[in-house]
């Protein structure tokens, strides 16, 4: 027995979009950071949010969420990459000093 074939190449974690969105937004609060950074900077505050996974388009997901839980994971992204953020430069502010 074969399993048919799939494609898994539109899921997604929705926490990425907003994780790339808030970078885009805070990052100029951290102007010693370079574009080389900021995926490093992505990984850090992906990894302190849960994942949530989707398969379609951010569309499909505002049908599941109300306003209150959209804005919550807003703010939770947000925090995660002012956190995020504190720490690339200071982890790089501790490099350049060794």
């Amino acid at each position: 027995m074969s399993t048919p074939a799939a494609d898994f190449s539109s899921i997604h974690n929705h926490q990425e979009r907003l994780v790339l969105q808030a970078i885009a937004l805070r990052s100029r609060e951290f102007p010693s950071l370079n574009a080389e950074q900021l995926p490093d900077v992505a990984c850090v505050a992906l990894n302190r949010l849960p994942s949530r996974y989707i398969r379609h388009g951010v569309q499909h997901l505002s049908s599941y969420e109300t306003e209150a839980e959209r804005e919550a994971a807003r703010q939770a992204a947000d925090e995660a990459v002012r956190y995020a953020l504190g720490f690339i430069q200071a982890r790089e502010a501790m490099r350049a000093k060794s």
